[in-house]
């Protein structure tokens, strides 16, 4: 190292409501300090993901009170961008990564520009294969598509896995998983090892093999040719009209037939795509349970309501507003190290400081000098 003393990160408590996570845990904490960086936490933030100050501390970090965690901060880490009055007695032109929202908060991110820091939103990430240890999106997703099956299995009132017992044979529940990304994959593992026939459909025909490789099967429109619906960076785009209407009809037959959907179809920048009516939910048989992953977007679910269970025609709906909060402890593990992992590809050693490169710099600096400068948003 080059002699300087390493920037001072400072990692802030949440205070959005039912945010559990935490930017950093004991294990980043000390891989931190160990590249030369002086790591500050502030008290309480790891108590809803069961880390205690006592173990911060001992991992290197001095825990103290909001102003004194603040006080010089060249970097600020959150799971959700700090409010600007938070930020008080940082340097000017602090670095602060979080998830910043950005389409759906374009207020903070203002507000970021007019007290002059440089706010870096983890959910830019350029999905290449440098960045994808530092991809926030799909380490939560992973957890979000898990735990939606769970609660789900948790919230219907039959078993999941076919039984064969004494008093005769249960059948094996039908799950069908709508948007095969990461959230979509791991809802179909999940769902497969708790015992269910999992189908799943989405707009990206590549996906198709995935869906088999896990041992579930894919519903596809195939009367509508040349649609494939991959978007730039791997997410999925908006449909012709006539797809739509094709996929409707496909959709509207099989879901009639299933006991568990999950749905998890998200577009960046754009309101959940609506996949279910209320025409279709009341084709469903009663007892049945759809867990819309998108509620927090709007919803991939006609009636769908943030972190409530909603009855349609017999059919229970819920969706929660921050479904990996419900896993705090392996959800901060996972940001965590997709924070540290982005720090340290870019810490120079002769310099002792974060140096970010153009391609991964420029896709998630929102504003810098006193203005918004990232290009999704001037657009």
């Amino acid at each position: 190292m080059g002699g300087t003393e390493g920037p001072i990160i400072a990692v802030v408590a949440e205070r959005a409501d039912g945010e559990t996570r935490v930017a950093a845990t004991p294990e980043t904490v000390k891989k931190l300090t160990k590249l030369g960086a002086r790591l500050r936490v502030e008290s309480g933030a790891g108590v809803n993901a069961s880390i205690s100050d006592a173990d911060y501390a001992d991992a290197g970090a001095q825990v103290g009170e909001p102003a004194a965690i603040m006080k010089d901060a060249d970097w600020v880490l959150g799971v959700r961008a700090p409010a600007v009055p938070d930020l008080a007695g940082a340097k000017p032109g602090a670095k602060v990564a979080a998830i910043f929202d950005p389409f759906r908060y374009r207020s903070t991110v203002d507000d970021y520009a007019a007290a002059g820091f440089e706010a870096l939103t983890m959910d830019f990430m350029p999905r290449i294969t440098r960045a994808q240890s530092m991809d926030v999106l799909s380490s939560q997703s992973n957890l979000a598509g898990y735990k939606a099956v769970l609660v789900a299995a948790n919230t219907y009132g039959r078993a999941f896995p076919m039984m064969m017992t004494a008093a005769g044979t249960i059948t094996a529940a039908k799950a069908f998983i709508m948007g095969v990304g990461v959230a979509g994959l791991q809802a179909i593992a999940t769902a497969r090892r708790l015992g269910a026939q999992v189908s799943a459909t989405d707009v990206r025909s590549a996906t198709r093999e995935q869906i088999q490789s896990l041992g579930a099967k894919p519903i596809f429109v195939e009367s509508v040719a040349g649609i494939e619906g991959e978007g730039s960076g791997g997410y999925a785009t908006e449909m012709s009209d006539e797809y739509k209407k094709a996929q409707a009809e496909l959709v509207s037959s099989h879901i009639a037939k299933q006991d568990i959907v999950i749905t998890t179809a998200l577009i960046p920048g754009r309101p959940a795509p609506r996949l279910i009516s209320d025409e279709q939910i009341a084709s469903m048989r009663p007892g049945s349970v759809i867990f819309d992953l998108a509620v927090a977007q709007g919803g991939n679910v006609e009636g769908s309501v943030p972190d409530q269970v909603v009855e349609k025609h017999g059919v229970k709906i819920v969706g929660y507003s921050n479904t990996p909060a419900h896993l705090p402890a392996d959800a901060s593990a996972l940001l965590a190290r997709n924070f540290f992992n982005f720090l340290s590809a870019f810490w120079d050693a002769e310099k002792n400081e974060v140096v970010l490169d153009e391609e991964i710099g420029d896709a998630i600096r929102l504003t810098q000098g006193g203005k918004v400068v990232n290009e999704r948003l001037l657009g």
